[in-house]
């Protein structure tokens, strides 16, 4: 009589384990797939904005950066007051015959332990420059994310290929 207790106990003790190596599993691909740990620590450092020349009033700014925490961000928007229009993010991409072409994009992933590197060939944020925008001058931004919120930088005014 005492082995359909000792099995009964055995199957009591086995839902429990079970239970925990399914919970412990799920957790581990939780980690694995780099969806726990800290939450994003977005930097952003001081960017460059070009001067437009020729006709243009249109330039674009260049930012880095970095995420130090343990989830993804995203960069969601930019606003500076000195722009003369709403600034916006724009990629940089290439037609299959060769051409260059800016397309807007509404967000940037900002990788956790990784980051966003703004250049003229990649992403940039597109803007109109004010009119006594001079060489050296400090132009002030607020870079938006989705979950660290805004961040105050500032870009300096710098000639394209300076």
């Amino acid at each position: 009589m005492s082995r359909p207790r000792a099995a009964d106990a055995l199957i009591g003790a086995l839902a429990p384990v079970a239970a925990c190596a399914v919970a412990l599993g799920a957790l581990s691909a939780w980690v694995g797939a780099g969806r726990a740990g800290s939450p994003p620590r977005i930097e952003v450092a001081p960017g460059r904005v070009f001067l437009p020349f020729g006709d243009t009033e249109d330039t674009a700014a260049f930012f880095d950066i970095t995420n130090s925490g343990g989830a993804e961000d995203r960069l969601v928007a930019v606003r500076s007051g000195a722009a003369g229009r709403e600034p916006t993010l724009s990629l940089h991409r290439m037609t299959d015959g060769g051409a260059a072409y800016r397309a807007a994009v509404g967000s940037a992933s900002v990788p956790a332990g990784g980051g966003l590197s703004m250049t003229p060939l990649g992403l940039d944020v597109v803007l109109r420059a004010g009119a006594d925008w001079r060489v050296g001058d400090v132009v002030p931004f607020t870079l938006y994310f989705q979950h660290s919120g805004q961040v105050e930088t500032s870009a300096v005014v710098v000639l394209p290929g300076g």
